[in-house]
């Protein structure tokens, strides 16, 4: 998501935030970009990581296909992390997809979490 205001001829980093804590993107923090300007930060991946892949039988998450994942856009039945500031969901397809691309990155030190 982008800060009100945003000049979208001009974005500039501070603009973009992460949907889910809405922390903004700074050279220290991976972000990862979804569909629609949507982005994740590397801490809300963790938590999304361990919540639908580790502790999937645990909230926080809901596997109601009535939620569309804010990075995909797409309806899934399957866990899928709850943001606690907003209404933000990333399902746990779009999970494992953000932690490839984090690993990838040569720029970070984002390592999934093992618990």
């Amino acid at each position: 998501m982008f800060r009100t205001g945003t000049d979208t001829n001009d974005v500039k980093m501070e603009d973009v935030l992460c949907d889910f804590c809405l922390a903004p993107w700074i050279d220290t923090l991976p972000f990862m970009e979804g569909h629609q300007g949507s982005h994740i930060c590397g801490p809300c991946v963790t938590l999304a990581w361990r919540a639908t892949v580790i502790f999937a039988s645990e909230p926080p998450y809901t596997d109601i296909p009535a939620c569309s994942c804010t990075m995909c856009l797409e309806q899934r039945i399957e866990p899928a992390f709850d943001s606690s500031k907003r209404e933000a969901h990333i399902c746990r397809r779009c999970v494992k997809m953000a932690a490839v691309m984090l690993e990838r990155d040569v720029d970070n030190a984002w390592q999934r979490p093992e618990r």
